[in-house]
Protein backbone atom coordinates (compact mmCIF):
# COMPACT_ATOMS: atom_id res chain seq x y z
CA UNK A 1 0.00 0.00 0.00
CA UNK A 2 2.83 2.38 0.52
CA UNK A 3 4.26 2.06 -2.70
CA UNK A 4 0.67 3.18 -4.40
CA UNK A 5 0.25 6.24 -2.50
CA UNK A 6 4.11 7.04 -2.74
CA UNK A 7 3.56 6.71 -6.51
CA UNK A 8 0.70 9.00 -6.29
CA UNK A 9 2.43 11.79 -4.24
CA UNK A 10 5.58 11.31 -6.84
CA UNK A 11 3.11 12.54 -9.70
CA UNK A 12 1.16 14.62 -8.16
CA UNK A 13 4.43 16.53 -6.82
CA UNK A 14 5.37 16.40 -10.37
CA UNK A 15 2.44 17.44 -11.88
CA UNK A 16 2.12 20.52 -9.93
CA UNK A 17 6.04 21.50 -10.09
CA UNK A 18 5.68 21.70 -13.94
CA UNK A 19 2.35 23.20 -13.64
CA UNK A 20 3.71 26.25 -11.25
CA UNK A 21 6.99 26.70 -13.48
CA UNK A 22 4.96 27.41 -16.06
CA UNK A 23 2.67 29.43 -14.78
CA UNK A 24 5.47 31.58 -13.03
CA UNK A 25 7.55 31.43 -16.60
CA UNK A 26 4.36 32.81 -18.16
CA UNK A 27 3.63 36.01 -15.38
CA UNK A 28 7.44 36.80 -15.69
CA UNK A 29 6.94 37.03 -19.16
CA UNK A 30 10.84 35.31 -18.62
CA UNK A 31 10.08 32.95 -22.00
CA UNK A 32 8.85 29.63 -22.39
CA UNK A 33 9.91 26.42 -19.71
CA UNK A 34 12.63 24.28 -21.37
CA UNK A 35 10.98 21.27 -23.12
CA UNK A 36 13.66 18.71 -20.84
CA UNK A 37 11.86 20.38 -17.96
CA UNK A 38 8.10 19.89 -18.93
CA UNK A 39 8.96 16.20 -20.60
CA UNK A 40 10.54 15.19 -17.03
CA UNK A 41 7.76 16.58 -15.70
CA UNK A 42 5.62 14.60 -17.72
CA UNK A 43 7.44 11.59 -17.66
CA UNK A 44 7.84 11.43 -13.66
CA UNK A 45 4.33 12.06 -13.31
CA UNK A 46 3.30 8.56 -16.23
CA UNK A 47 5.90 6.61 -14.49
CA UNK A 48 4.15 7.25 -11.34
CA UNK A 49 0.92 7.09 -12.85
CA UNK A 50 1.50 3.47 -13.89
CA UNK A 51 3.44 2.50 -10.86
CA UNK A 52 0.17 3.05 -8.57
CA UNK A 53 -2.40 1.46 -10.95
CA UNK A 54 0.18 -1.57 -10.83
CA UNK A 55 0.69 -1.52 -7.68
CA UNK A 56 -3.27 -1.50 -6.73
CA UNK A 57 -4.34 -4.51 -9.14
CA UNK A 58 -1.68 -6.05 -7.27
CA UNK A 59 -3.32 -5.46 -3.52
CA UNK A 60 -6.74 -6.94 -5.17
CA UNK A 61 -4.92 -9.27 -6.78
CA UNK A 62 -3.25 -10.93 -3.15
CA UNK A 63 -7.04 -9.91 -1.56
CA UNK A 64 -8.25 -12.68 -3.77
CA UNK A 65 -5.98 -15.24 -3.93
CA UNK A 66 -6.17 -15.13 0.35
CA UNK A 67 -9.29 -15.16 -0.19
CA UNK A 68 -9.52 -18.13 -2.63
CA UNK A 69 -6.83 -19.59 -0.15
CA UNK A 70 -9.21 -19.09 2.87
CA UNK A 71 -12.16 -20.76 0.85
CA UNK A 72 -10.23 -24.17 -0.58
CA UNK A 73 -8.38 -24.90 2.82
CA UNK A 74 -12.08 -24.49 4.48
CA UNK A 75 -13.71 -27.07 1.60
CA UNK A 76 -10.67 -29.21 2.29
CA UNK A 77 -11.02 -29.20 5.94
CA UNK A 78 -14.83 -29.88 5.87
CA UNK A 79 -14.13 -32.39 3.09
CA UNK A 80 -11.75 -34.21 5.45
CA UNK A 81 -14.40 -34.23 8.52
CA UNK A 82 -17.17 -36.09 6.15
CA UNK A 83 -14.73 -38.80 4.41
CA UNK A 84 -12.40 -39.66 7.35
CA UNK A 85 -9.89 -42.22 7.01
CA UNK A 86 -10.93 -44.65 4.86
CA UNK A 87 -7.39 -46.61 4.63
CA UNK A 88 -6.94 -46.58 8.31
CA UNK A 89 -10.47 -48.91 8.14
CA UNK A 90 -9.72 -51.02 5.80
CA UNK A 91 -6.07 -51.95 7.42
CA UNK A 92 -8.30 -52.53 10.43
CA UNK A 93 -11.04 -54.44 9.37
CA UNK A 94 -8.46 -56.66 6.85
CA UNK A 95 -6.20 -57.42 10.24
CA UNK A 96 -9.44 -58.04 12.54
CA UNK A 97 -10.65 -60.76 9.88
CA UNK A 98 -7.62 -62.65 9.87
CA UNK A 99 -6.57 -62.85 12.89
CA UNK A 100 -3.91 -61.23 15.57
CA UNK A 101 -0.67 -62.68 13.42
CA UNK A 102 -1.45 -61.51 9.88
CA UNK A 103 0.68 -58.89 9.16
CA UNK A 104 0.64 -55.99 6.44
CA UNK A 105 3.67 -56.78 4.56
CA UNK A 106 5.61 -53.77 2.37
CA UNK A 107 5.34 -54.16 -1.20
CA UNK A 108 8.40 -55.45 -3.04
CA UNK A 109 10.20 -52.30 -4.39
CA UNK A 110 10.16 -51.48 -7.94
CA UNK A 111 12.79 -52.17 -10.74
CA UNK A 112 14.72 -49.25 -11.79
CA UNK A 113 15.03 -49.36 -15.25
CA UNK A 114 13.91 -51.80 -17.97
CA UNK A 115 15.20 -55.33 -18.42
CA UNK A 116 16.44 -55.97 -22.46
CA UNK A 117 15.88 -59.46 -23.27
CA UNK A 118 17.66 -60.90 -26.35
CA UNK A 119 17.56 -64.74 -27.92
CA UNK A 120 20.18 -65.39 -25.54
CA UNK A 121 18.78 -64.54 -22.15
CA UNK A 122 16.80 -67.90 -22.05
Amino acid sequence: MALKWTAIVVSSVAVTLCGTANVLVAVLHAGPVPAVVNMFAIACAAVGTLVAVIADLHDRLDVRVTALTEFLVARLNELDTHTGDRNAGFVEGYLLSHGQDAAVVQMAPRMHGRRAMTGGDD
